[in-house]
């Protein structure tokens, strides 16, 4: 254990934070999963909680292994991964997934274990890793449009189209979170505002094809719209009712919670072990509980943004960020729907929600920002030289 210990490389403020919310995680699941036991009938709340463990447990074994790479690895890497994502994400799309007969379509099957795999959350990572290898090569080069077309914005657009159908939200979070990596890794800011006027016009040409066509995606775009129009609609309290269960459940937390356990509402909230987790750690530990967890996430920011400022080589700082602020934008979103503030979207509260695809992707993502904090106020030969570089800008606001 103590030779373990030792091996323990990276920033220490990240592995305490992100053991500290593993480690809470396991009173939220236990609690929540009492829903699909005794509601839905699936297993028995002590096999979840195992089961939670143990998918906590790989994780950190991905976390432990990644962080032992060196940064500059994941370039190549990227390259090589790309190609099997995208094809990932054709199987995943052309199979056509029915979970208790809703279209599923964002999920797997692993063959021979019988775990289902979300390859969006796999795509994500590899993507922003591929797109900080882009910007890196093209620094201090004059960047033209046209030239970027085929080795940026292609494989961005192949990937976020293969997402869509199925996952609109996260493929808007990719998306979102591409532009903004291009903007901080100095891409020309008219060039972006170009790529966000194609990907409308896309979204546009892709719900008018399925409007046409409605047999091909069914009841998605429908989802979509139904959300969207329950959000704005503030006197339809009817017209969500998970949204409505999840405002019970907060209201009812109070400031201190009813305490661990003891939530009623998990019994009522679909999803809330996942989606809507934070809804029962606010009923169960109060507003007090619900701020200290994101302050956590919030200070899993700031750490990020330190280690991306003092890296020494420009891929360090453009890969910390890449993968280490959609983490903990995923969880801003997760806590916003769950108060209201944000639509519907099914994303999952990043290392505290139950599922493994989430766990362990995001254990991967954390395990490249280790890695790259390996690197932090080390000599390497691609050195800084860009003062003005806008990391430093965010970095110097926080």
């Amino acid at each position: 254990m103590t030779t373990f210990f030792n091996n323990i490389k990276g920033d220490k403020a990240i592995w305490g934070v992100v053991a500290l919310l593993a480690l809470f995680s396991f009173l939220p699941v236990y609690s929540a999963s009492s829903n699909l036991v005794y509601v839905v009938g699936n297993g028995t709340t002590t096999g979840h909680l195992i089961k939670h463990g143990l998918l906590l447990f790989l994780g950190f074994g991905i976390i432990y292994g990644i962080h032992r790479i060196p940064t500059h690895f994941f370039k190549g890497l990227s390259i090589i991964a790309m190609p099997v994502v995208v094809l990932l994400l054709i199987y995943t799309l052309a199979q056509g997934t029915t979970i208790d007969g809703a279209n599923a379509s964002r999920w797997i099957q692993l063959p021979l274990v019988g775990i289902t795999f979300q390859t969006s959350n796999l795509a994500a990572v590899v993507l922003m890793i591929y797109v900080a290898r882009y910007l890196t090569k093209m620094k201090d080069k004059p960047v033209s449009f046209k030239e970027s077309i085929m080795p940026l914005w292609l494989p961005v657009f192949v990937v976020v189209s293969l997402i869509l159908p199925a996952n609109f939200s996260t493929a808007a979070i990719i998306f979102f979170m591409v532009l903004v990596l291009c903007f901080l890794g100095g891409y020309p800011s008219k060039y972006l505002l170009s790529m966000v006027g194609a990907g409308l016009l896309g979204l546009t040409f892709f719900v008018l094809t399925v409007k046409a066509f409605p047999d091909v995606f069914p009841n998605r775009i429908d989802t979509w719209m139904s959300r969207i129009e329950s959000f704005w609609d503030a006197t339809d309290t009817e017209a969500d009712y998970q949204i409505e269960k999840a405002k019970i459940a907060i209201a009812s937390g109070g400031i201190v919670g009813k305490g661990a356990g003891k939530s009623i509402q998990k019994n009522f909230l679909p999803q809330s072990s996942s989606d809507f987790i934070y809804a029962i750690i606010i009923e169960e530990y109060g507003l007090l509980g619900g701020l200290a967890l994101m302050f956590f996430y919030l200070l899993l920011l700031f750490r990020i943004v330190v280690v991306a400022n003092s890296n020494v080589t420009v891929f360090g700082k453009l890969l910390t960020v890449g993968v280490g602020l959609p983490i903990v934008f995923q969880a801003l979103i997760n806590m916003a729907v769950a108060v209201e503030l944000f639509p519907v979207t099914g994303q999952t509260l990043p290392l505290i929600s139950s599922g493994g695809t989430s766990i362990w992707m995001t254990c991967l993502a954390i395990g490249i920002v280790l890695s790259a904090s390996r690197n932090s106020g080390s000599a390497t030969k691609e050195l800084i030289t860009d003062d003005t570089n806008p990391l430093e800008v965010l970095s110097g606001q926080l």
